[in-house]
């Protein structure tokens, strides 16, 4: 059926007519487009020529699709501040323009060389980070071990304390046991100078008691030989 028959059928069914446009105009509601990047073109208060122009609209121009009317090749749209009109069909897009897809890349480009700056300033930064936190660790690990000898050290002296203290221990119980033994020994020895100063006096004693006999008996005797010499002349 072409489109003359269709507009007949729809002239002869208004509310057929009315619901189909109403099927219409919600398929391409809320749809965008863009205006062709070649040149400017116009927005009218109509769909076609003879109505009255309300703007003119830049390539790239950003457009709300409201409805199309394909018998007229015009399509009615609004504007992103809020204008409605008709623009021609064949000069919308389903896409940007592409320079301002190509100006949009290079935006994005350029967001992301600043970015791909940031980050490399962030990783030199961080290798940095990295490299004193290594050297730090190094500096750490290496006082650990000198921390590591003193204490091996510390407790070498400790034992070597340890066994000075039990040998000191030990020297004093020896020492004690030899005061002991020096005081014993002292006792004894002035024991045995007494016991020896008494059998000297006994000694002495008794030599004088053999001199004071000797003294006595000797005379005596001489006296008697004298006497039996003198009886017998």
């Amino acid at each position: 059926m072409g489109f003359r028959n269709l507009n007949t059928l729809l002239n002869k069914m208004p509310f057929l007519a009315a619901l189909l446009l109403a099927v219409l105009a919600q398929s391409v509601a809320a749809q965008t487009r863009y205006v062709s990047d070649e040149f400017e073109i116009t927005l009218r208060t109509g769909p076609s020529t003879a109505n009255q122009i309300i703007r003119m609209l830049e390539s790239g121009t950003q457009l709300e699709m409201l409805e199309q009317d394909p018998e007229s090749g015009y399509t009615r749209v609004r504007t992103l501040g809020g204008t409605e009109g008709w623009v021609i069909s064949r000069y919308l897009m389903t896409e940007p323009a592409a320079r301002d897809q190509l100006a949009a890349m290079r935006q994005r480009l350029e967001t992301i060389r600043n970015q791909s700056g940031d980050l490399g300033a962030q990783l030199d930064d961080l290798t940095r980070a990295k490299q004193e936190a290594e050297a730090r660790i190094r500096t750490l690990e290496a006082e650990n071990k000198q921390l590591e000898a003193e204490l091996a050290e510390i407790r070498r002296t400790a034992s070597n304390v340890l066994a000075i203290n039990a040998e000191n221990n030990a020297l004093r119980e020896q020492l004690s046991t030899a005061e002991v033994q020096i005081a014993a020994l002292q006792q004894e020895n002035g024991e045995l100078a007494s016991r020896r100063n008494r059998d000297w006096f006994i000694a002495g004693a008794a030599v004088l008691l053999a001199g004071v006999l000797v003294g006595i008996i000797v005379p005596r005797i001489r006296w008697r030989k004298r006497s039996r010499w003198s009886d017998s002349f």
